[in-house]
């Protein structure tokens, strides 16, 4: 039978698990908001959703960021292969 702080530490893992899943969703709604659907809407007349209809940065930001990804994933596996065989 597990003690009572082993049920409050699985408690708020449950907790914090949960809270970054939704925070992961919340930023990734955004962004994807920000990218793509901004971008198929007509011309607002609020400035702020007018300021990023016509913001260019978040459309290039993904795709130059995946050839830096797998530049770092390739040295990861370099750097795992070489500790292994040290």
């Amino acid at each position: 039978m597990p003690t009572i702080s082993q049920v409050i530490t699985a408690n708020e893992r449950v907790y914090w698990g949960g809270f970054f899943i939704i925070f992961g969703f919340t930023f990734f709604g955004g962004f994807l908001y920000t990218a793509v659907v901004s971008k198929l809407l007509p011309p607002s007349d609020n400035a702020i959703i007018f300021a990023i209809q016509n913001d260019r940065y978040y459309c290039f930001l993904v795709p130059l960021t995946l050839p830096v990804l797998v530049v770092a994933v390739y040295f990861y596996w370099l750097s795992m292969k070489m500790f292994k065989h040290a």
